[in-house]
C-alpha cells in the first residue's frame, strides 16, 4: 500500500481484530446473518488499499458528522497525538457502506478531506442460490 511518510504515522496497516465482529453487526442490521458473515470473511482476507476521505463519504451518501460529535473529536484528538487509527471496513452494495469507521472517515475528512484512507473493500456477498 503506498502511502507518504505523513499519512503512514495516522493509520494501522491492518484493521484492529475488533473492527471485523463491528462490522458484521452493523452488516446484520442490514442483510442476513449469513451475508454478513461471508462478506466479513471476505473483507479480513482482502488486501488494504487507499481512497479519499471525500470519496468515500460521496460514495456512501452518508453525511459529515458533525466535528462537535464525540467520537469525531476523540478520532482527531488521537491523530493530533500520534495515535494510529485502524483502517476503514467497506462493502461496496446498492451504496458504499462503511461497514466499521464511518467516524473515522469524517475526523480524516476535517484533518483533509483529501488524505488518503486505508481501507479494506469488497463486494457484498450473496450465498448462491439453492437448486
Amino acid at each position: 500500500m503506498a502511502k507518504s511518510g505523513k499519512n503512514k504515522k495516522i493509520w494501522l496497516e491492518d484493521p484492529r481484530p475488533g473492527n471485523y465482529p463491528a462490522a458484521q453487526d452493523y452488516l446484520e442490521l442490514l442483510y442476513p446473518e449469513k451475508v454478513s458473515e461471508l462478506t466479513v470473511k471476505k473483507l479480513m482476507q482482502c488486501k488494504t488499499i487507499v481512497k479519499k476521505a471525500k470519496d468515500i463519504l460521496r460514495a456512501s451518501g452518508l453525511p459529515l458528522l458533525p466535528a462537535d460529535n464525540i467520537h469525531v473529536k476523540e478520532n482527531i484528538q488521537k491523530v493530533k497525538k500520534g495515535e494510529q487509527l485502524s483502517p476503514v471496513l467497506l462493502v461496496r452494495a446498492e451504496k458504499l457502506i462503511i461497514a466499521d469507521g464511518y467516524h473515522r472517515v469524517c475526523s480524516i475528512y476535517y484533518l483533509s478531506e483529501d488524505l488518503d484512507i486505508p481501507c479494506r473493500l469488497t463486494d457484498l456477498h450473496k450465498s448462491p442460490a439453492k437448486s
